[in-house]
């Protein structure tokens, strides 16, 4: 039985289709040798299936940003963003990999330099993979003492303060851990607003503009 053309373009369709679902990462851990495409919709899920790390753009944008959101919510609500102040623009070959010594590092064909990476130091480069926690943590850790932790993406918070990470300054770097609004809904890039501990040791929160203190 011959098949006409409009049958044989649905067919092409749902094996397409079909073969995306077969290759698309859905676990909650990346591992050395993987990659998460912005291509092909990669995404980790954690294990409770409350959040996904993946890919998004903003309805009236073209720009690309590896975040984190709650799963199954119809108006997509991300909670954090890795490369939320250089954001990528094909999406045909960007991806999230591990660099040879064992970072995270988020890459695009057109540039050599890494968009976003957890560039960490003296890492057991052949012993890290990066999972996505039941809490929305994103981390950074040793695959063979999974306690070990060398980055977490609480310790890194964009403008969402999610239960069980801490706000106040990295003891390590000295930079304050703070939420700092989008520019807008539609950009994820820091914002005039910020929330956090009191640099000066007075144990309260501020909300800080650029000009003043609410």
């Amino acid at each position: 039985m011959a098949i006409d053309t409009n049958e044989a373009f649905l067919l092409i369709l749902v094996l397409l289709l079909l073969l995306r679902e077969c290759f698309t990462v859905a676990d909650d851990t990346l591992s050395m040798g993987e990659s998460l495409s912005a291509y092909t919709g990669d995404y980790l899920s954690s294990d409770n299936h409350k959040f996904e790390l993946g890919y998004f753009k903003r309805s009236n944008s073209s720009n690309i940003y590896l975040g984190i959101w709650y799963k199954g919510i119809e108006d997509q609500r991300i909670v954090w963003v890795a490369n939320r102040e250089n954001y990528l623009s094909d999406p045909y070959s960007s991806r999230l990999e591990f660099s040879n010594d064992g970072n995270l590092v988020l890459l695009q064909t057109s540039s050599e330099i890494p968009f976003w990476s957890t560039n960490l130091r003296h890492l057991p480069s052949n012993s890290t993979e990066a999972t996505l926690l039941d809490d929305g943590n994103f981390v950074l850790r040793d695959r063979s003492n999974l306690s070990t932790i060398f980055w977490e993406s609480f310790d890194h918070p964009t403008d969402t303060w999610l239960p069980g990470a801490k706000l106040g300054i990295d003891k390590v770097g000295k930079v304050p851990k703070q939420l700092i609004s989008w520019r807008n809904s539609e950009d994820p890039s820091p914002g005039v607003f910020s929330f956090g501990l009191d640099p000066n040791g007075v144990i309260q929160f501020i909300l800080e503009s650029i000009n003043s203190h609410v």
